[in-house]
């Protein structure tokens, strides 16, 4: 365990103003505990490469690495299945001038010439293979910029869309895509058990929900927010989320038995400055978190029975004039008398009618889809909350998408989706929710309808006609839609989810709009998809095979009968169904497979829908297996 402290004169960040060639030679030269440069790109899978490249090579030659010419890497190393293959896997990483750079200090490695952090700076890059950009970072950029020019279009076309808001079509000066991400983690002490069971009872009573933090959490949470503060972040909190045990004392006095859910929040930035935002924010938390001896698990589902971690996404749009005032694009000028304006609603009717194709972006492993069941304060099914009436915000925890408003603040006015989580590839996300954001608009542009009018079309009733929206589907719902009604009622009118992978995947392969609405202005390339799509199937089949199939196994061999002489035809009753789930779940025999080797047989030929079949089956059986066995076991008195 390091002795970690904060180094308030350390240099943290470069501002794109200076990305010079000289200027990047001069600060380097002024901050010599830099030892190394890295380009940072971010594959489909939203993993970002780092390699060291010595300080004394970059300087000789900036030009050839900051133009793009002189750092490679292949299809081994990134994940573009179907671009970067094997006989053709070369990619170029091209450095990203117009988002902050920053550095990465080794806290373990002080240099001694400057008794400092050994740093490297890291820059934000693209992935090129051949003559296409195909990584996440590229595609979020794409999206940015046909939002922009498509929206101006839109002004052009219809200049009371603009005028609405107070400005003219003269005044503009540019359109920014707005992101802000809340990042939930849960910490723990390493090699010390914690039940489900106290975890569990610690939800209920809301033993954790923005308590006090205490200890080492709340040094190393201290920590990262002035970390966050000093690469520019302006962090807004950091706080204890609704999972967690209360830690205990040992004899010397420090805290020991850690299982903490916590979350930091930070204020929005444009969009690929907010999705760099994220990543950067899981390396220095998990690295500080470490750096005091506690792990950091950004998994959304890290363990069953208790809440998961989400990261709820904020998104919004803003007009740049050339007077220096900002317009969120968003807000009705009169807050207590509507909800959003003509663009706002254009732009949610857009994310909420073609949700099923931002998804797949969304919800991309088997932990997402865990998180994502009734009772944990995580959106299941596609519906959204405005607020009880207009000058009452949304509270509704239940739904996916909430409206953020604060009545005198038209700056506040954003949506928040509730689906994403730590490991969602935010690139990617925001990229397909401002795709469909543009539908939206082009059909408010065409309607010229009023905003009341916008108002009537996104909350009309459940079998209703609609302009632009389905008819046998609701898309507001300010009720608990998990308290208040039944999965068949939910399915009904808001839709049948997915509940796997493949379910997510298929959507991109069959739905149309993937084509129309994804694949508009380039931003989504086929090829793009496909890889994408193939890279998660991939991944879900490893992880079912390597992970989840043997952690399932371990769980059912630890299933055991009792021996007792207070055992009861009741207790042999409940073993025998116990039994059979078991045996059902892990036991071939010679004229069936079990349901694991089942799994294992569909991924072996290749049949996604079966293998999606087959994990359902097997969830269901995991899940009924543990409702016995809790109720088996409470039933025991010695």
């Amino acid at each position: 365990m390091t002795d970690f402290h904060v180094y308030p004169d350390l240099l943290y960040v470069i501002p794109t103003d200076k990305h010079s060639t000289e200027d990047i030679k001069k600060i380097l030269e002024d901050n010599p505990a830099i030892k190394f440069v890295s380009l940072a790109g971010v594959d489909l899978s939203g993993n970002d490469t780092d390699e060291k490249i010595p300080i004394s090579d970059f300087i000789q030659n900036p030009d050839k690495y900051l133009e793009g010419h002189a750092v490679q890497t292949d299809g081994s190393s990134v994940v573009l299945p179907g671009i970067a293959t094997l006989n053709d896997g070369k990619v170029d990483l091209i450095p990203d001038p117009d988002v902050i750079w920053y550095v990465d200090y080794n806290y373990e490695h002080i240099d001694p010439e400057t008794n400092k952090p050994v740093g490297t700076l890291r820059i934000p890059s693209f992935l090129k293979h051949n003559d296409d950009f195909v990584c996440s970072r590229s595609v979020l950029k794409k999206s940015a910029d046909f939002f922009e020019k498509e929206i101006i279009k839109l002004f052009e076309k219809d200049p009371a869309l603009c005028e609405e808001l107070g400005f003219s079509l003269d005044d503009l000066e540019s359109v920014n895509l707005i992101v802000a991400t809340e990042l939930e983690f849960w910490v723990n002490s390493p090699d010390e058990v914690i039940t489900t069971e106290q975890l569990s009872i610690s939800q209920e009573l809301k033993e954790s929900y923005w308590k006090r933090t205490k200890g080492v959490v709340r040094t190393a949470l201290e920590q990262v927010i002035m970390i966050l503060e000093l690469y520019g972040f302006n962090p807004e909190m950091g706080h204890k989320e609704v999972g967690g045990v209360k830690a205990s004392i040992n004899s010397s006095g420090d805290y020991h038995l850690i299982m903490e859910q916590l979350e930091v929040d930070w204020k929005y930035s444009d969009a690929l400055q907010g999705a760099d935002y994220e990543l950067i924010a899981r390396i220095l938390i998990k690295e500080i978190f470490r750096l005091h001896g506690l792990d950091v698990s950004f998994d959304a589902k890290p363990l069953n029975g208790v809440a998961g971690s989400g990261e709820h996404t904020h998104v919004n749009a803003v007009a740049h004039l050339k007077n220096g005032k900002k317009i969120n694009l968003f807000s009705p000028e009169d807050l207590t008398k509507d909800y959003l304006s003509t663009i706002g609603w254009g732009c949610l009717m857009g994310i909420m009618k073609n949700y099923s194709i931002i998804n797949p972006f969304v919800s991309a492993s088997t932990d997402a889809f865990a998180r994502l069941t009734p009772g944990f304060e995580a959106p299941t099914h596609a519906v959204a909350s405005i607020g009880m009436d207009v000058t009452t915000p949304s509270r509704n925890r239940s739904v996916l998408l909430g409206l953020v408003r604060t009545i005198g603040n038209t700056y506040a006015t954003r949506f928040e989706l509730r689906a994403p989580n730590p490991h969602t590839n935010t690139y990617l996300c925001v990229a397909a929710i401002y795709q469909c954001m543009l539908d939206g608009l082009e059909f408010v542009a065409d309607a010229k309808l009023s905003r009341k009018e916008l108002e009537e079309e996104f909350c009309k009733p459940y079998g209703t006609p609609g302009k632009y929206l389905e008819t046998d589907k609701l898309y507001r719902c300010e009720d608990d839609i998990f308290e208040d009604m039944d999965e068949e009622e939910r399915d009904r009118l808001f839709g049948k989810p997915s509940y796997t992978v493949f379910d997510s995947m298929q959507v991109l392969k069959d739905d149309p709009k993937v084509e129309t609405l994804l694949c508009r202005g380039d931003v989504f390339s086929e090829l793009v998809l496909k890889s994408y799509a193939m890279a998660m199937l991939e991944r879900w089949e490893m992880e079912l095979i390597e992970k989840i199939i043997p952690a399932n196994l371990s769980t059912i061999r630890r299933v055991s009968k009792i021996y007792s002489e207070t055992v009861t035809p009741y207790d042999e009753k409940l073993w025998d169904q116990i039994n059979d789930i078991k045996k059902e779940l892990g036991k071939d025999t010679e004229d069936t497979l079990c349901v694991f080797s089942q799994i294992k047989k569909s991924i072996a030929d290749g049949n996604f829908a079966q293998t999606s079949e087959n994990q359902i089956r097997m969830n269901k059986l995991m899940k009924d297996l543990a409702i016995l066995y809790k109720t088996y076991n409470d039933n025991q008195i010695v």
